[in-house]
């Protein structure tokens, strides 16, 4: 069965690359889209070939000019993490007819892999994006709406859901074809995802061994999502070394499931060497590794705030993304305690964001927010108390209570 199409705001930045590079390079996790939207763009005027199936593969790598010339520009090539040194004879091919844009349309699932190739083989010739699940307004059709703080003019269509519609979204996620199929068992699709992911992408990676074991860490990550992560308490609890969990964490994060968020610092060299949060890409990951199938229980259960949390982190991530820009988005906390879930560099600006739980805003939620704003007083744009209910107000000069479904 076919999966429907949902426009994505990634659609005219892509263009614009192709227009303008020899290659562009699609990244993003395994299942976001990547193929459908290249297919879909251009499908009609170029090949496509797809590296994972075992006998494709072995040709790329025991051959790759043969397979290059077989297989000619313009062309997708899916999957292109499984023959990374491929990049090369791409490199090869475009020298050869370098005033020609648009010849190499490649996607991959693993950014670390990627990254090294596209940095050695590519420079120059390539653009590399990211397409990430579905963002809030894409899945609504609205691809193109810009953040409350932009001076863009916003849409006025209301987009304010129940209670239990609302949850139910966070439950499901991001992915397309749970967004484009509501009939689709989302507990099974991300059981059968997460399998996928150890089985197709983490297997392949050499910092992990057990993949029970790595199971077993995505688990207790999950637990500890939102909060400052202490990398020695959770090595102690699944009984490995404190090494091992780093590796096992930058995996996560070149393949995309989780983003990693530290704290803000005026002295940027600071931010590298503080403790961080990891937060999952998609709150449907969150969900479904946090065991939580109803939306009663996630709303009102220990992770209700982790989740909120990440439903807020996860659109603003996606929308940006989306746009071609390298998000810049980080948590800030004073010695004492007092703490902002997410500050948005914005054009030299800052952006404070709290999330609460309750839909029921108060005057007293803004009070972290202002302290940002006295601290940093030159760059400190109004700020935003986000929630899930469907109250729009002034909390106080300079912050708004803003709904989730208006983010």
């Amino acid at each position: 069965m076919n999966v429907p199409y949902i426009r994505r705001s990634l659609e005219p930045v892509l263009k614009k690359a192709v227009a303008e590079f020899p290659a562009v390079v699609l990244t993003g996790p395994r299942q976001s889209g990547k193929t459908t939207l290249l297919k879909r763009l251009f499908g009609r005027r170029y090949r496509y070939v797809s590296l994972e199936a075992p006998d494709v593969r072995a040709s790329a790598v025991e051959d790759p000019r043969t397979f290059l010339d077989v297989h000619s520009p313009p062309v997708i090539v899916d999957e292109v993490q499984h023959v990374p040194t491929l990049l090369s004879y791409v490199k090869e091919k475009i020298d050869a007819d370098r005033g020609k844009h648009g010849q190499f349309l490649l996607t991959g699932s693993q950014n670390l892999l990627l990254a090294e190739q596209v940095t050695e083989s590519l420079a120059g010739r390539g653009a590399m994006l990211r397409l990430l699940p579905l963002s809030r307004r894409e899945a609504e059709e609205r691809p193109q709406l810009s953040l409350p703080w932009e001076a863009k003019r916003r849409s006025s269509r209301k987009t304010a859901c129940g209670f239990v519609e609302g949850w139910q979204g966070f439950l499901r996620g991001g992915y397309p074809e749970l967004v484009a199929r509501p009939d689709r068992d989302a507990h099974r699709w991300h059981a059968s995802y997460i399998q996928t992911y150890l089985e197709r992408d983490v297997r392949t990676l050499r910092q992990v061994g057990d993949l029970t074991q790595y199971q077993n860490f995505l688990r207790v990550l999950a637990a500890r999502s939102a909060q400052l992560l202490n990398l020695t308490d959770v090595a102690r609890d699944l009984g490995v070394a404190v090494n091992t969990i780093k590796a096992w964490l930058s995996v996560l994060e070149a393949t995309y499931q989780v983003i990693v968020l530290r704290p803000y610092f005026a002295n940027v060299g600071k931010r590298l060497v503080k403790t961080a949060k990891v937060y999952f890409t998609d709150v449907g990951t969150l969900c479904y590794l946090a065991g939580l199938r109803d939306p009663e229980h996630a709303a009102a259960g220990p992770m209700g705030v982790a989740i909120m949390e990440t439903a807020v982190l996860s659109e603003i991530v996606k929308t940006l993304t989306h746009r071609g820009v390298d998000p810049r988005v980080y948590f800030w906390r004073t010695s004492a305690g007092t703490e902002v879930d997410f500050v948005i560099e914005a054009g030299g600006k800052l952006v404070p964001i709290e999330v609460k739980l309750s839909a029921t805003p108060r005057p007293v939620m803004a009070s972290s927010i202002r302290r940002v704003q006295e601290d940093f007083r030159e760059t400190a744009l109004p700020g935003y108390v986000v929630h899930p209910g469907d109250v729009c107000l002034p909390l106080s000069p300079g912050v708004t209570a803003l709904p989730f479904a208006d983010l």
